[in-house]
């Protein structure tokens, strides 16, 4: 049991938070949102909660089966909510800059994405690489509700919450020992 240090949380897809929630991955890809104040990614914080998006998932952007998934987190979605439901806090382990195609393909077996995905993010922005995160997640002994306010919209990555998020307990997804074969695992796929 550890407590959540930090008030700033990434957005991702709410279906990416599912799949790291339940262990079955360990990295995030990013190269950054349209609206990012630099124009390119950068990591605000090593330790962050995981803000869930649902406008922009995709079924055909999922492997196949993973796009039933999908539609189990827009089950409970209105683009008319007032709240979002934050479930996970993560701490970076990892930032590995992907340049090349060949390289992020070797780690395909580690993410929900489908290759042409993960193929176009690591081409948009030609000259600026792809992160990949390796993230360890935790889930929070509580889930916060959280006011969705309009500075939280948008194509934008990192956001600031109210401080409430601070010192509330959570327990890792994965035990130490799973998490480290699966980082072992991805470092020796990249190498190879």
């Amino acid at each position: 049991m550890m407590k959540v240090e930090t008030n700033i949380a990434l957005k991702e897809w709410a279906v990416a938070i599912r799949a790291l929630g339940n262990g079955e991955q360990i990295l995030l890809m990013r190269k950054g949102g349209i609206r990012e104040e630099t124009r390119h990614f950068e990591v605000q914080s090593n330790k962050f909660l995981l803000y869930p998006t649902y406008e922009h998932q995709k079924a055909h952007l999922l492997k196949e089966e993973k796009q039933g998934e999908l539609q189990e987190t827009l089950a409970d979605w209105s683009a008319e909510d007032s709240m979002v439901t934050l479930q996970y806090y993560a701490e970076l382990v990892e930032d590995i800059e992907i340049l090349d195609d060949e390289m992020l393909q070797r780690v395909d077996a580690h993410h929900i994405w489908t290759r042409e995905f993960a193929s176009e993010r690591l081409k948009w922005k030609k000259k600026l690489p792809l992160h990949l995160f390796l993230v360890r997640v935790y889930q929070l002994e509580q889930p916060i509700p959280v006011e969705i306010k309009d500075e939280y919209l948008g194509c934008k990555s990192w956001i600031e919450l109210p401080t409430k998020v601070l010192g509330k307990k959570a327990s890792p997804v994965l035990d130490e020992h799973a998490f480290s074969e699966e980082v072992a695992r991805i470092h020796t796929e990249l190498q190879n």
